[in-house]
């Protein structure tokens, strides 16, 4: 096993764009030729995210594959839910990621954990190190091996410092003695703050995780600082001493009309040669075809998208279909306007919700979960149908669009979801039926890719095949014996699974564009090759 290690870490605080920046480097070294894998380690005790609360953690990302991890004999849960780091990995390099490549504290906790308990470490005192450090280090390896890459980037979650992340700074550092120095390269990302009162940088804060850095054993080969502007001379002077790297180590990331220039930005300023001469590389880079790719977000006709949701408290919760529509509206040349409104002021008659919708071109209903704020948006799928407004709504969106659609145009006054109402009268939407019997909350739902057959009607056409496979993360679905009984008032079972007993996907005869998947496209929708189903409502809107 043979391969160069890029690690990337951060400091001073989270959210900086590490998953963007370790994303546009794999495109650097991609561009070269070398295969690529990535790897994201995440501090927090749970075995995935997919039971973090969205505003805190932002968006879970669902992969094709479903990953049945075993932590101890006897012991097993489905991983398809990872962190939304691996959407950036898997738009930026055009690859599917598997589920494995997400690394948590709480999988590497319990396998340690319970292979003391059978017996693994007999008559050992069980340690962060050793043992801990040699199982987040042995799930590096198991992916270097499956993947076989030429390149294996390591992105490291929140930052160096933080004590919940102590054992994998630790594994680390002793990855980079085990593979070699010379055979590795630690990017440090740090951020460096403008004061607009002072008006100058201020370098007070990277400076103090430099220490940290540098007293973890890990010291940077480079610094890249998330800016809103280029650096000046002197800023990049200061950072470079602090982190004791030369000058021409120190690298920006500032704010860019679109994330997907950064490659090319990094690669004007030098870094991917840098990097490839640090590894002992050598390679020719082709960025040609994307800078094509990068050349259709910056034209297209401006186009309002009103995107009604429960999370917009934190907009990383909707990040894969903001991408999605981008995608779509460079393919489409469209320059998409998100409008972001938040689904309970559509609870009320009149109000800023409302002035919103209407100055939109089309509208777009989100996923989610619970009760909170589903009225606004039943009612915002309501008015698209009486409006011929086009529609799309994903998976909750699009089980609260049947809703919509039962209460409009059957007169079933009280319909609902049994997750929102469980003495509906008329639950048009209610549990699979396999999960009925399901207890667990964490990684029971229908995960991962699944087989979606196409009927006649304008998904199919906009696919141009019968079969694909499509990511699901659902365990409510559109009950088939109500859909049935809305076909002749122009509802239309679009998309059914393999065994045509679940619904996937309706459509709305006699309406410009009215469109529900329970399933999420975004997730593989890729800039240069969008997702079917976005630009089918895209190209939609743009007639509006």
């Amino acid at each position: 096993m043979s391969f160069k290690l890029i690690l990337v870490t951060g400091g001073v605080i989270s959210g900086l764009g590490k998953g963007i920046i370790a994303a546009s480097i794999g495109k650097l070294m991609q561009s070269r030729g070398f295969p690529i894998s990535m790897i994201k380690m995440d501090p927090y005790l749970n075995p995935d995210p997919g039971t973090l609360n969205p505003v805190e953690h932002g968006e879970v990302f669902v992969t094709e594959e479903v990953w049945h991890f075993h932590p101890g004999k006897g012991v097993e849960f489905d991983i398809a839910e990872i962190d939304e780091d691996f959407g950036h990995y898997e738009r930026f390099l055009n690859v599917n990621m598997h589920p494995s490549n997400n690394i948590t504290s709480g999988q590497i906790m319990l396998s340690v954990i319970l292979g003391e308990r059978k017996g693994v470490y007999l008559g050992q005192t069980i340690r962060l190190i050793p043992h801990v450090t040699e199982e987040i280090k042995k799930r590096v390896y198991r992916v270097a091996e499956r993947e076989n890459p030429d390149i294996l980037i390591v992105e490291l979650g929140g930052t160096v410092g933080d004590y919940e992340a102590m054992a994998f700074v630790e594994a680390l550092r002793q990855m980079r003695l085990e593979v070699g120095v010379s055979n590795s390269v630690h990017i440090h990302v740090t951020y460096v703050p403008f004061i607009e009162t002072l008006g100058e940088f201020k370098t007070k804060p990277a400076q103090l995780f430099f220490r940290e850095v540098l007293a973890a054993g890990l010291p940077p080969d480079f610094v890249i600082a998330r800016t809103p502007s280029p650096l000046p001379k002197n800023v990049k002077k200061k950072l470079a001493l602090y982190a004791s790297v030369p000058y021409d180590a120190v690298f920006e990331d500032p704010d860019l009309d679109t994330v997907y220039n950064l490659p090319l930005y990094f690669e004007r300023e030098g870094l991917g040669g840098k990097i490839e001469k640090r590894l002992k590389l050598k390679g020719k880079p082709d960025m040609s075809e994307w800078e094509e790719v990068v050349r259709k977000f910056k034209e297209g006709e401006p186009r309002k998208i009103a995107m009604i949701g429960k999370y917009w408290r934190m907009s990383d919760v909707y990040i894969s279909i903001l991408e999605a529509i981008k995608h779509a509206g460079a393919e489409a040349g469209v320059k998409p306007q998100i409008i972001p409104v938040d689904s309970e002021e559509l609870e009320r008659e009149s109000g800023s919700g409302w002035d919103k919708l209407k100055k939109s071109n089309g509208i777009l209903l989100t996923p989610g979960f619970g009760s909170r704020g589903t009225e606004g948006m039943i009612s915002a799928a309501a008015w698209a149908l009486k409006q011929d407004k086009p529609f799309l709504g994903i998976c909750f969106g699009a089980q609260l669009a049947t809703v919509a659609f039962a209460r409009e145009f059957m007169g079933w006054t009280e319909a609902n979801s049994t997750e929102i109402d469980p003495k509906t009268p008329w639950p048009v939407v209610d549990l699979l039926p396999e999960q009925k019997q399901i207890d667990e909350v964490g990684g029971t739902m229908r995960l991962g890719g699944h087989k979606v057959l196409l009927l006649e009607g304008i998904l199919r056409k906009a696919y141009g095949r019968e079969k694909v496979v499509e990511r699901f993360r659902h365990r409510y679905h559109i009950i088939r014996e109500y859909a049935e009984g809305m076909a002749g008032k122009g509802y239309k079972i679009a998309a059914v699974d393999a065994t045509r007993r679940i619904i996937n996907a309706f459509e709305v005869e006699n309406h410009p564009y009215f469109i529900g998947v329970q399933f999420h496209p975004e997730f593989k929708s890729r800039p240069g090759n969008p997702s079917p189903v976005y630009l089918s409502f895209i190209e939609a809107v743009k007639e509006i």
